[in-house]
């Protein structure tokens, strides 16, 4: 029974009941069977091209190229060539697989717009070639009176057709389910994570485009046999956006979409062509609104009305969960991977970016069974690093040797190969996949993702196994079923690292895994890469230097580039010269104390004397999912200057962020000036009175910067003469355009800029970073000036540069207030700053 009734809900069975239902209904009314043959020919024509967009994220306007060309070939070819219809079906198939795959070679060197306007134009070509060489192509007049040996009847001809178009979507629905077809939906999702697990992912949707023209192709020869000739029209633009329609209509994440898409369409399409010639005047609004009102299309109606919100591509299971699990064991282990010699050898690595220098002959080695942590100020290079490692980026020049062999040269899915394996600063995974099939695509990779081409994913017992360990090890066995967007932001920094860990890795690069991660996350992600460094090599960067000094056997420190340190924990805690890259060179004389743990906050705030301007109250915010800050409670008052001071990555940016409404508290509230301004769009903060000088100035770089100002400006704020006044340099700048401004220049505009709307509070992100000394001076006195017009807040990565200025000070650690209190206070105690600032032995 229940066998039955999963062969009835088979969208294969159901697309033949529609079709075959549509037969009846136009037998009975008498009405031309003809139309509903051209609905299935449409209907495979819009399976085909869906293969693209649903599930490889590529919308071709120009597949037309393949239908048009594949009905050409057929007229040629049957009746002199081709004896039978059989034949010619198969010779549309091979010529559009063909063409394919000499096209797909160029096409798909581009994505997105690009690619959809690069099909577009090949179609148009091809439209123009068979429309004006009449000669060859009959022109307007078509090739006509092609002969149908086998089925001269238009009944005979519907069923060939119908058996034709059943047996092609059926095989659609079997490629979705194979190791092939699942993987083209992991490359839709995120191509750079499928790239990191050794996929060539050109290949993957090279293989996608031809078995879519393979298909495409199918449906134009048969739509030539049923018209008995070929017409140029069916390429021209005017028609080549008809399957894309007819996807979208149905909706391109439902495997059924396009047919009902296809069906929809002709049916409109033939009854308002009766009702008037200018029938698009109809038929547009309607999909307007179906865009509007259902972005999913006709098939997300059907779900909302079912109330089921998940894509369905391919089946919502997994394989049952076995009643034991075994135990997950490393690949690096099982190889064999010692110790003595390092897995992984950099030699001098260089590379600059212009005049920007973000790796400067660096030298180290990385040894199996250790976690070795890379840290640094914000742009020390750290991700750089990663990115030359793994090869999304090309070193200038350098070595990379893993276990001896040079891998300078090779991509990065031959790297990952190799036994390279990495998680991503942002959170990266296969967001509409399940947690299962997130590690299956992991695994097949390491078994051979092409064994078992024409097999169902699912059936391979020892891939499915595999999975189970791996899911199991990281503690998500239990939410195997669930979509990664349904998982919350430290399970899925779990599952990317289960993901990372998942092949044959002997080195595990993990870039700030701990990242947005609430304190309980934190420990259990913590003990998770110190159990992976027991079996690998693990190269860490990540922002919580108590956690790195705690965890690691070794630390190496970059600073601008260079590399300044390298050694045990203790060794680099106590260097001057890292001391100087996270406190400035004034605190760098003095040796590091070896210090207790970071304290809750000790020193008391002072009585406000002034109205409060600006309140945190509670406030927890992230992004995506993720929590950056945990219950942050702080204050500005009217005419005061507050520093909020802290580490790389403790959440300062974002407190700034959350202010300007960037981004939006979770939890607690944001007042300003006595209002509640939580979930208030960015515009309508600024328009209150709140702005911003973010990091790296962003300004209009080809616009002057009169431009820039004026664009800022508004009644109430100042005028540039009055800027002018503050920034005497501004004057001879004003028809300079800002991408050749110097960076103090560009740090002056920014702040003129904030300073060109009615501004009570200014936040200003890192205002001196990547200024020389005496930049700093003249952008600091200007912004003394601004006390006077508006309160401060000030983000700025070295203490003594804003202590100074300030009246009060709030230090983060880990998205939490650490210290409150006085500026005065926390400049005296060096001790302190080193704890809650520096990097001290824990």
């Amino acid at each position: 029974m229940k066998t039955l009734l999963r062969l009835l809900s088979s969208p294969v069975i159901v697309a033949a009941a529609i079709l075959v239902a549509l037969t009846g209904i136009v037998s009975l009314t008498g009405a031309a069977v003809t139309h509903v043959t051209q609905i299935a020919i449409y209907a495979l024509y819009a399976v085909g091209v869906n293969l693209l967009i649903g599930y490889l994220g590529l919308v071709p306007f120009g597949a037309s190229l393949f239908f048009g060309c594949a009905s050409y070939a057929v007229a040629f070819t049957l009746g002199s060539t081709l004896s039978n219809e059989l034949l010619a079906l198969a010779w549309s198939m091979v010529f559009s697989f063909a063409l394919a795959a000499v096209l797909g070679g160029i096409i798909l060197r581009r994505k997105g717009l690009y690619f959809s306007l690069i099909t577009l134009a090949c179609s148009q070509v091809a439209f123009e070639i068979a429309f004006k060489w009449t000669e060859v192509t009959g022109g307007e007049n078509g090739i006509q009176n092609v002969p149908r040996p086998l089925f001269p009847g238009a009944y005979a001809f519907h069923w060939f057709t119908l058996v034709v178009v059943i047996c092609g979507i059926a095989l659609m629905w079997r490629l979705a389910h194979t190791p092939v077809g699942r993987l083209m939906q992991a490359v839709r999702d995120n191509d750079q994570r499928a790239t990191m697990l050794g996929y060539n992912t050109f290949i993957v949707r090279w293989i996608g485009f031809c078995i879519s023209a393979v298909a495409v192709g199918a449906a134009g020869g048969l739509l030539a046999m049923m018209l008995q000739g070929a017409y140029a029209d069916n390429m021209s633009w005017q028609r080549a956006g008809d399957p894309v329609l007819m996807a979208a209509l149905g909706g391109v994440h439902h495997f059924l979409g396009p047919v009902f898409g296809a069906i929809t369409f002709l049916m409109l399409e033939n009854e308002l062509s009766v009702v008037t010639d200018n029938w698009w005047l109809i038929f547009a609004p309607i999909i307007i609104i179906f865009a509007l009102l259902s972005p999913e299309g006709m098939a997300g109606i059907a779900q909302r009305l079912v109330k089921r919100d998940r894509w369905t591509l391919t089946r919502n299971t997994i394989p049952p969960r076995p009643a034991s699990i075994r135990p997950y064991v490393p690949a690096a282990r099982a190889r064999g991977d010692k110790g003595g010699e390092p897995v992984l050898s950099v030699r001098g690595l260089s590379k600059r970016f212009g005049s920007i220098v973000t790796q400067a002959d660096i030298s180290l080695d990385v040894y199996a069974n250790q976690l070795h942590s890379i840290i640094g100020p914000n742009g020390a290079g750290k991700t750089t690093f990663f990115n030359i490692l793994t090869g999304f980026i090309r070193a200038d020049a350098g070595k990379i040797t893993l276990r001896g062999e040079d891998i300078s040269a090779l991509k990065p899915y031959e790297r990952a190969r190799r036994g390279v394996a990495r998680s991503f600063q942002i959170l990266s995974v296969f967001p509409h996949l399940t947690a299962f099939e997130n590690v299956r695509i992991a695994v097949a990779r390491a078994r051979s993702p092409w064994r078992g081409f024409w097999r169902d994913a699912y059936r391979d017992e020892e891939t499915n196994a595999a999975v189970w360990s791996v899911l199991a090890a990281v503690g998500l066995a239990d939410r195997a079923v669930d979509l990664s967007s349904e998982l919350s932001h430290g399970e899925n920094r779990l599952l990317e690292i289960a993901i990372t860990l998942a092949g044959n890795a002997s080195v595990l690069l993990l870039d700030e895994p701990l990242a947005g991660l609430a304190e309980s996350d934190r420990k259990v992600v913590s003990d998770l890469i110190v159990r992976l460094s027991r079996s690998h090599a693990v190269l860490l960067i990540e922002h919580d230097i108590d956690r790195v000094l705690s965890l690691s056997d070794r630390i190496t420190v970059l600073h601008q580039g260079r590399l300044i340190a390298d050694g045990r924990p203790q060794e680099v805690a106590h260097n001057p010269e890292v001391i100087a890259a996270y406190m400035g060179k004034a605190k760098a004389d003095a040796a590091a104390p070896v210090l207790r743990p970071v304290p809750a906050a000790t020193i008391p705030p002072r009585a406000p004397e002034r109205p409060v301007l600006l309140r945190f109250k509670g406030v927890c915010a992230g992004y995506g999912g993720g929590t950056v800050l945990e219950g942050v409670d702080l204050e500005v008052h009217q005419s005061e200057v507050v520093a909020l001071l802290g580490r790389n990555g403790v959440g300062k940016t974002t407190a700034l962020r959350t202010m300007m409404g960037a981004i939006h508290a979770h939890e607690g509230e944001v007042i300003f000036d006595g209002q509640d301004v939580t979930r208030l769009r960015a515009d309508r903060i600024n328009r209150l009175g709140i702005s911003i000088v973010p990091e790296g100035r962003r300004l209009f770089p080809n616009l002057t910067v009169q431009e820039n100002l004026t664009l800022a400006a508004r009644a109430g704020g100042a005028s540039q003469e009055e800027v002018c006044d503050l920034f005497p340099k501004l004057r001879v700048l004003m028809r300079s355009k800002a991408e050749n401004l110097s960076g103090g220049e560009r740090q002056m505009v920014a702040i003129a800029r904030a300073l060109m709307v009615p501004s009570r509070l200014i936040l200003l992100d890192e205002p001196y970073e990547g200024l020389a000394p005496a930049v700093v001076h003249e952008v600091k006195e200007a912004v003394l000036k601004l006390t006077t017009r508006a309160s401060l807040v000030i983000v700025e990565h070295h203490a003594e540069e804003v202590l100074a200025m300030a009246d009060r000070a709030y230090v983060l650690v880990n998205g939490r207030i650490a210290f409150e209190g006085t500026a005065q206070a926390l400049a005296d105690d060096i001790a302190l700053q080193d704890r809650l600032l520096g990097i001290a032995a824990a």
